[in-house]
């Protein structure tokens, strides 16, 4: 079985929820300090009477007293972990919202700002790996939100949940066991140590197993620190991951089928929708995240971040029968009416339905909070 790097499988609901464990800048504020309970340590016998069990067999793996104790010390187990790992859901977004999420105006000005600031690493990181910069930028764009969304839930606490759990004991054992290591490496002390409720961390989002076999220290200064402000060592460690995973060196991911486009396989994602050509560096992409959306969502940001311009091809009408400017115009319009919907993308998400259905209820029409055609000509 081919692994990816995220491994569990978080997938798409992990990169359009744009982050597990909220804001975060990678500084040295506490973990804690920002999580519902729901993910902050409770007591459980069962979990104590594992993590005794554990420590044996991590002992007998090669990981010292004096970790275990340091990592243990403020470790915990975490009841929203499970919750998270057992209602994760599948979402059924189209082709065009991901890529409005991936590409928006937001992520698109952020990543330009984050190239520039950055650019220096950023090229020395390419020329050092073969990897396109704008091609590492747009996967931390779209795994942090460029830094800012790392997650801070513990991972020793994350991790050990899960594998208590037992759904899926065996990988997140592993995963726990993996970081163990790390900190005894010296890589990152366990209160800095944070993610995603499934353990994914720092600016890149790597597993622990991943961070062990990819990560790199291209500061120099002995650590492989994947969340530090400094992003220099993840998005080495990304480039790295890609290139060993077969990144061709001066090849592009691919385009928009047309004049321009790299000699490569055609895809068409959706009926009716853009065509895309895509090469080798694609299938690549998609070793970090399984999904034709998410690689064709990192070409696409990574094109934009570079001064590229939108896609040409239109999607046909979703299946409400509204094109993408109609649903933007939809959510301008209830906004206008004081129904605010977060935004104006086009992209029909909570927000957008909790507006449709206000409006709905303030004229005395069945509540569906579903948009339609009838509803934008009603709004005028």
């Amino acid at each position: 079985m081919t692994v990816s790097r995220r491994g569990f499988g978080a997938g798409l609901t992990a990169f359009l929820l744009a982050g597990c464990g909220g804001a975060r800048s990678g500084g040295g504020a506490s973990p804690a300090a920002g999580l519902p309970d729901d993910l902050r340590p409770v007591r459980n016998a069962g979990y104590d009477a594992w993590v005794a069990g554990f420590r044996s067999r991590a002992a007998g793996s090669g990981i010292s007293q004096a970790t275990l104790d340091a990592a243990f010390g403020g470790a915990g187990y975490l009841p929203g972990v499970v919750t998270r790992d057992r209602n994760q859901t599948e979402f059924k977004r189209t082709l065009e919202d991901y890529l409005s999420i991936a590409a928006s105006d937001e992520r698109i000005a952020k990543g330009r700002a984050a190239f520039a600031r950055h650019a220096g690493v950023l090229r020395a990181v390419e020329a050092q790996y073969g990897v396109d910069a704008h091609i590492v930028t747009a996967i931390w764009g779209l795994e942090s939100f460029y830094g800012e969304r790392q997650g801070e839930i513990p991972v020793v606490s994350a991790t050990s949940t899960l594998a208590y759990d037992g759904r899926r004991g065996a990988f997140f054992e592993a995963q726990l066991l993996a970081a163990l290591r790390i900190l005894q490496r010296g890589d990152i002390t366990p209160a800095r140590m944070t993610g995603s409720w499934a353990g994914a961390m720092g600016h890149t989002q790597f597993i622990p197993t991943t961070f062990q076999e990819y990560a790199v220290d291209f500061t120099g200064d002995g650590r492989r620190d994947i969340w530090a402000a400094d992003p220099s060592d993840a998005l080495a460690s990304t480039a790295a991951y890609l290139s060993r995973h077969g990144w061709q060196r001066g090849l592009r991911w691919g385009a928009e089928a047309g004049a321009g486009a790299p000699a490569g396989r055609s895809l068409q994602p959706e009926p009716g929708g853009p065509v895309f050509s895509v090469t080798s560096n694609f299938n690549t992409i998609k070793r970090y995240n399984n999904s034709d959306a998410y690689a064709l969502g990192v070409g696409h940001l990574a094109d934009r971040i570079a001064g590229g311009g939108p896609l040409r091809a239109s999607f046909p009408p979703d299946r409400y029968g509204l094109t993408k400017d109609n649903r933007i115009r939809l959510q301008e319009r209830l906004t206008a009416r004081g129904f605010d919907t977060g935004g104006a993308d086009g992209v029909i998400g909570d927000n957008t339905r909790a507006a449709i259905e206000a409006f709905q209820r303030s004229r005395g029409l069945p509540v569906t909070g579903l948009p339609s055609p009838e509803l934008l000509r009603l709004l005028g």
